[in-house]
């Protein structure tokens, strides 16, 4: 009896002495949120493939039926087709398709050319016997070079400007296809002789005298 005396029973323990479990709360577990996951997506792809549907079955309501045709002709002339009334007009399309003869379309090998329509000819012109005296002026080469030339030099007479010409194209090459000209002219009282050449035009002439001169060749351009 001793021994039990220092048993206690349940009923006499005291609840603050008794050893207390810890309470942890761990939150939702991973498959419950795959879980959630999974059950949203099915829910978004629902609507979309719904919505998907009912776009391509609105306004359907067909029954995919054939719609059987008219009887009789389906081509048939009206009884007032309006407009200008023109003679024949329509006739033979409406009669082709129904499958009538509207005439011979073979052609006629054998047929000959219609003979052509004489026309009227013309009445000949009477030459003006005036007309053939006219004769067109033909300016000079001078006039016609205009500012073309290029003066390579003025001499006392024109065997001095010759042989000037000869020791000149020697020296430069370019003027020998040139056509030289010496021209006399009075100049104060005294008859001199000018040597040209005939450069082809007034910007030809210009760039040349200007070689020219550059080369140490005394030139310049006559304007008239």
């Amino acid at each position: 009896m001793m021994a039990g005396e220092y048993e206690m029973r349940d009923e006499d323990r005291l609840p603050w002495l008794e050893t207390v479990e810890d309470d942890y709360d761990d939150g939702p577990s991973v498959v419950r949120i795959i879980g959630l996951i999974v059950a949203a997506l099915l829910v978004v792809a629902a609507v979309i493939f719904g919505y998907q549907y009912y776009k391509l079955h609105q306004g359907s309501d067909g029954n995919g039926a054939l719609i059987a045709a008219q009887e009789g002709d389906y081509k048939v002339k009206p009884d007032d087709p309006g407009g200008l009334k023109v003679e024949g007009e329509g006739d033979s399309a409406i009669a082709t398709s129904n499958g009538a003869a509207t005439g011979n379309a073979a052609i006629d090998m054998k047929a000959l050319p219609e003979a052509p329509v004489a026309g009227k000819k013309a009445p000949p012109t009477k030459a003006d016997p005036g007309a053939s005296k006219a004769v067109a002026t033909i300016p000079s080469a001078e006039k016609a070079s205009g500012g073309a030339l290029v003066q390579l030099g003025s001499f006392g007479s024109e065997a001095e400007a010759d042989t000037n010409w000869r020791t000149i194209a020697k020296t430069h090459a370019e003027l020998a296809p040139m056509g030289k000209s010496v021209q006399a002219a009075q100049v104060g009282g005294k008859t001199v002789y000018r040597l040209r050449v005939n450069a082809g035009s007034a910007g030809q002439a210009s760039s040349l005298c200007a070689k020219l001169a550059a080369a140490g060749q005394a030139c310049f351009v006559p304007r008239g």
